[in-house]
């Protein structure tokens, strides 16, 4: 066969697809799934006690201690903030477990794997003890399992599903269907939701980085990240994060199983057969997931190490973007999140520290940081972010490096890329075991999935953060770029809180310093000075270019600190005699992934919105 005739072929069954894909949805195929789901999912109840047998929670007192104090010009929360992944999971089967009324959940990502099963299995066993079950993920990255997803449209008349913007009326994307929706809808298939939110009788929500898969909650034998989250209880924010997820759950991009095609025709073909339970994955580490379970249930337990650790604050703001804002890109409320963040930063006075897994800057947020730049005194920028070695997206990451020079010259950044295997692996839980409470450090001594040898599992960074002044923090989904600005729709909390702010400034510099991060600066200054200004020229001049940033020679390279000396920010008179430059690239071993990178760098310019 030609390469013509492959061609001619391939366009043939994209245009194929695209004609039986303009169908939509199959109304008749519909209207029988939804008999069968009426027949076939159960509404007995395990439960017939007012409080739906949740279980006791040390944070029912705090909801009613802030209830009790909070006024409308004086609001009341409790916060903690979550650095450690397994923390979290077991937080979130605690809450699903307490819950008494309803429980809401929306994610970007749904896998099914162990977090994946443990949580869907958690939902489920509250819906059938008469709580009210509701969940929003992203179509595109969630739940791939047809047959999974027509169980769930019949798990329980207490849990619904529903998936926010699917393509071509499906809930799984097959290959062809990602190229279809590329070539004849970009700008519909391109935008996701990205919000991550857990809440928890309107009242008790976890909102940021992590969606429901084991990388998010240390629990990948490979690769995990370490990202953050908040839990936050109150009145006033639990009030608004009820309005932002009815806001979701109600627009017309958010479709309910029963209106997806692909489950559908799994729906009518084992019409009559009740739905069988969902077994863990075949490789789940159920005595791992056993004892997740147990100390979730332990009252005394999550007394001690986190409702006992919770900070007392007072203004606390959760944010949402709009489920349209990409439908209405001229509408100032649309960019309303983006504005505060601006404002925010904006009225900096002494120091910025914020984190990214993405450091590919839009151009609103270039404007703010050259403004910052440009102040007397100058207000400190401290970033920490991805390096090639430790990121899940080097396209991404090949962006940042097009543009280091910007950042470090212009902007002022103080620049640390996150290494793939960090020092401080082994006690990064232990440490934060002691801003917790403490006393309970022996439960992560089987915590070797954490790298501890280059053989280890590799770590990157997915947190999303900025402190101002040490009195302000954003923890949320957004990354602070094109994607995040323009096209996702994005998530999280503003707290107005010193000692929040402090918590986690903390775990921002500790992800940047030294033993965890290496440091970028201007390549050091060897050679006769007219070589030096011409490469200067050369490659300023080609990194202006959308296209043919091909100029090899670049601004800045990644330092390692010698042993036996002190940090010091780069442009100190003792930096080069206290810093090792380790190129480029360091511990990346892998020519192809650093040709890819450079050659995203020299053609990928355009790409930034989209990727």
């Amino acid at each position: 066969m030609t390469p013509r005739s492959c061609g001619a072929r391939l366009l043939l069954g994209l245009g194929t697809l695209l004609l039986l894909s303009a169908c939509g949805l199959n109304r008749e195929l519909a209207r029988q799934a939804d008999a069968v789901v009426a027949a076939e999912r159960p509404g007995a109840l395990d439960c017939d006690r007012a409080d739906h047998c949740a279980i006791p929670s040390p944070y029912r007192e705090l909801v009613e201690r802030a209830r009790a104090s909070s006024r409308p010009d004086a609001p009341a929360h409790y916060v903690n903030v979550l650095e450690v992944g397994e923390d979290s999971l077991l937080l979130r089967v605690h809450l699903i477990r307490a819950a008494r009324e309803s429980i809401d959940l929306q994610t970007f990502i749904w896998a099914g794997d162990d977090a994946g099963w443990l949580v869907l299995d958690e939902l489920i066993a509250a819906a059938r003890r008469g709580v009210k079950v509701r969940v929003l993920a992203d179509q595109l990255f969630s739940l791939d399992n047809v047959d999974w997803l027509s169980r769930i449209a019949r798990a329980h008349a207490n849990f619904e599903f529903r998936l926010y913007n699917p393509t071509f009326d499906e809930a799984v994307t097959q290959p062809l269907e990602f190229a279809a929706g590329v070539i004849c809808c970009f700008s519909k298939f391109n935008q996701r939701m990205h919000n991550k939110l857990l809440l928890i009788d309107g009242q008790i929500g976890i909102a940021g980085g992590r969606n429901i898969e084991n990388r998010y909650f240390d629990w990948d034998p490979e690769f995990d990240y370490r990202d953050r989250d908040v839990l936050v209880l109150g009145p006033p924010v639990g009030a608004e994060m009820r309005a932002s997820f009815e806001q979701f759950w109600s627009h017309p991009r958010s479709k309910p199983l029963t209106r997806l095609n692909d489950v559908n025709r799994r729906l009518v073909a084992a019409g009559g057969g009740q739905a069988s339970g969902f077994a863990p994955p075949e490789s789940a580490d159920l005595e791992r997931i056993a004892a997740l379970r147990t100390r979730a249930t332990d009252f005394d337990y999550v007394r001690d190490h986190f409702a006992a650790a919770a900070l007392p604050v007072g203004r606390v703001d959760y944010f949402s973007d709009a489920p349209d804002k990409a439908q209405r890109p001229d509408d100032p409320s649309g960019a309303e999140l983006t504005r505060r963040i601006s404002d925010l930063l904006l009225a900096a006075r002494k120091q910025v520290v914020f984190e990214t897994p993405y450091l590919v800057l839009s151009p609103s947020a270039r404007e703010v940081f050259r403004d910052l730049y440009k102040r007397k005194p100058r207000v400190p920028i401290v970033v920490s972010t991805n390096s090639l070695a430790a990121t899940d997206a080097f396209y991404v990451y090949a962006l940042s490096y097009k543009y280091k020079k910007r950042y470090l010259k212009r902007y002022g950044f103080q620049i640390h890329e996150f290494k793939p295997f960090p020092a401080d692996a082994a006690e990064f839980v232990r440490n934060y075991d002691r801003l917790a409470g403490g006393g309970n450090a022996g439960r992560y001594q089987r915590y070797g999935r954490t790298p501890l040898t280059r053989s280890g599992v590799r770590l990157g960074l997915h947190a999303k953060s900025i402190v101002i002044d040490d009195r302000v923090s954003l923890i949320g989904s957004h990354n602070f770029d094109p994607r995040s600005d323009n096209v996702n729709t994005e998530s999280g909390f503003i707290i107005y809180d010193r000692a929040v702010a402090d918590r986690v400034r903390e775990a921002v510099l500790r992800n940047a310093a030294p033993q965890n991060a290496w440091t970028i600066a201007r390549q050091p200054q060897t050679g006769p000075k007219l070589i030096r200004k011409l490469n200067n020229v050369i490659a300023t001049a080609s990194t202006a270019l959308p296209l043919f940033d091909l100029w090899p020679f670049r601004y800045a390279t990644s330092y390692e600190l010698k042993p036996g000396c002190r940090p010091l920010p780069p442009g100190d008179p003792g930096f080069e005699a206290c810093y090792e430059d380790v190129g480029d690239f360091p511990e990346v071993d892998l020519p192809l992934k650093t040709i890819y990178t450079r050659i995203v760098t020299a053609f990928g310019a355009g790409l930034v919105g989209i990727l």
